[in-house]
């Protein structure tokens, strides 16, 4: 399985969040150190792991809770 790294200025381009609100606001709240994230080499430099981040985005918007109805929409 090959997995695609990310450092949180190209994560930032990709969800179009500034890095500074990534890195302050959805490390540790949204995204998860093991899951979502390693530490390069057990420094600062954060690599997010793309497939677990578009995963968990998806999950959490409300287009994955939608439901058709009877009617079709």
């Amino acid at each position: 399985m090959s997995l695609t790294y990310l450092t949180t200025d190209q994560l930032a381009k990709r969800i179009q969040y500034h890095p500074r609100t990534i890195r302050h606001e959805l490390i540790d709240s949204c995204l998860f150190e093991g899951k979502h994230y390693i530490r390069a080499f057990g420094r600062k430099k954060f690599l997010f792991i793309w497939e677990e981040v578009e995963k968990t985005m998806y999950l959490q918007s409300d287009i994955a809770f939608r439901m058709p109805t009877a009617g079709g929409a």
